[in-house]
């Protein structure tokens, strides 16, 4: 064993004596320990005698990370193909050309304006290069603005190529950025670079652009959504009781709101605005738009003929609504009977009852009255066709006209009333001189002869109702031309003929 010992003691000692010159300052410890970086006469152990002391070098070509692990050659090689020892004290044995070497296999790779920097900028001198921070924040403290309100993980809004270029995700907030807040730059509306009790209210950030200069309340996404201030999502119709048509969808709010048009309870009838334009006064009750449509108010939609039960024809059809409407018109319900309108202009007195229809027709009242005659008691024959009411009606009432006919041609009767007041028994209704009487049938008394060619008067020299029976003898009638002075009787016919009072019989 002893032998053993003195044997690598002389190879120490022949290594020594050996040694090509000075190892760098950094080794200077371990010089005189060759065996510290060499093992005798085994050169491919060295490699791992350098990483058994450089443990961070030893962990990043394990792990992959840093220049030595990313680098295939430094991952690979003996460690003296780069760096050599031995050379004095002050040798550079790592050899780092800066102009030359490429940061993409070391673990931090230069994007953006980090490719502009300098090394020295990063890498202070004296210090390993592995030293240098690889956190935003170690570099840029100075930079940060945010008074340390957002940590120190820069990373995750600002971007490499430029400080003020921001990839922060907004979602990840409770206030995501919809519509023009996209737009909007950070100190749009965080002024103060802390980002913090910024707020999330519309009205918080744009009161000043509040043209409704508070009317509306403070909320302003009840009409305006972020794609644009001017782009109104507030839908009148789906958020309120009553649809803006017509000539109201060219209102603004304050044609009908007040200053707080939300704290409003607006009555959605007509009236509740439209009461001074009611013209009606009232009359035709608070529901407008039963006859007015909102294009426009003086366009009205009312079909009497359709939306009630008496349609409005001939004259009825140009008469105003209050013509007929004296009472308010959704309080009062009108008869549809025509007397209850015209009863004033019934010259009937009520006589007639109160289907005026019957006669009259709605074009005109005076003119192509209907009426059939002939299914009252008195119906119209002959010449009565042609007469005009007023011929026989003195007054409308109508009833009161009579039905014998004396009544109404009594001056006509040139009997002058010998033959009582019943025209019928001579007269037809077809022509006043077209008369017939048939003495024969109709009386006791036969005309005979001359008789038949007698006037009537000449027998009827009174009244029938004076007069009510003749005598049958000769003699009553013919004693003023009796030349016998009744010395014969009264019985004429024994010597005299009816054809001729001169032709006398000749008695056998």
């Amino acid at each position: 064993m002893a032998a053993v010992l003195t044997t690598e003691r002389s190879m120490a000692q022949i290594e020594t004596l050996v040694m090509p010159g000075d190892v760098i300052e950094g080794h200077a410890e371990i010089e005189k320990d060759c065996d510290a970086c060499h093992t005798a006469f085994k050169r491919a152990e060295q490699r791992g005698l350098c990483l058994d002391c450089h443990e961070k070098v030893a962990a990043d070509i394990d792990e992959g990370l840093g220049f030595h692990g990313r680098d295939r050659r430094a991952s690979r090689r003996p460690c003296v193909n780069c760096h050599t020892e031995h050379e004095g004290r002050d040798a550079d044995i790592v050899g780092l050309d800066e102009d030359r070497f490429d940061h993409e296999i070391t673990d931090f790779l230069l994007t953006g304006k980090h490719l502009e920097a300098q090394c020295g900028d990063c890498h202070e001198p004296g210090n390993k290069h592995r030293d240098a921070p690889s956190a935003c924040f170690s570099c840029h403290e100075e930079d940060n603005v945010h008074e340390d309100f957002l940590g120190t993980e820069c990373g995750d809004c600002h971007s490499p190529n430029a400080w003020t270029d921001v990839e922060f995700d907004h979602d990840t907030t409770d206030f995501s950025l919809l519509g023009r807040h996209r737009e909007a730059t950070c100190l749009d509306c965080h002024a103060d670079h802390t980002f913090q009790n910024t707020p999330t209210t519309c009205f918080g950030c744009h009161e000043k652009d509040d043209a409704h200069d508070g009317r509306s309340g403070q909320e302003c996404g009840n009409c305006h959504n972020p794609s644009g201030w001017d782009d109104t999502s507030f839908d009148h119709a789906r958020d309120t009781r009553f649809v803006l048509d017509g000539k109201h969808a060219s209102l603004t709010c304050v044609d009908c709101h007040s200053e707080d048009p939300f704290s409003d309870d607006l009555d959605p009838e007509c009236v509740s605005c439209h009461l001074e334009d009611d013209n009606h006064d009232g009359h035709f009750g608070d529901t407008c738009d039963s006859c007015h449509a909102t294009e426009s108010w003086p366009a009205i939609h009312f079909d009497h003929d359709i939306d009630t039960n008496h349609p409005l024809i001939g004259a009825h059809e140009a008469i105003e609504c209050n013509a007929c409407h004296l009472e308010p018109v959704f309080d009062v319900e009108l008869n549809s009977n025509c007397v209850s309108c015209h009863r004033e202009d019934d010259a009937h007195e009520g006589t007639q009852g109160a289907n005026c229809s019957e006669c009259h027709n709605e074009e005109t009242w005076a003119d192509k009255v209907f009426f059939d005659h002939d299914l009252t008691r008195f119906p119209l024959l002959g010449s009565h066709a042609d007469a005009g009411c007023e011929s026989c009606h003195e007054s409308h009432v109508f009833e009161d006209a009579p039905t014998e006919c004396i009544a109404c041609h009594r001056e006509d009767d040139t009997h002058d009333g010998r033959f009582a007041d019943n025209c019928a028994l001579c007269h037809n209704p077809v022509d006043w001189a077209e008369w017939l009487f048939d003495h024969d049938d109709q009386t006791d008394f036969a005309l005979a002869g001359a008789h038949a060619s007698v006037a009537c008067e000449s027998c009827h020299r009174q009244s029938l109702t004076q007069q009510s029976s003749l005598g049958r003898r000769c003699g009553d009638c013919h004693r003023a031309d009796d030349i016998h002075d009744g010395e014969f009787g009264p019985d004429c016919a024994r010597c005299h003929t009816a054809d001729s009072f001169r032709e006398v019989r000749s008695i056998q």
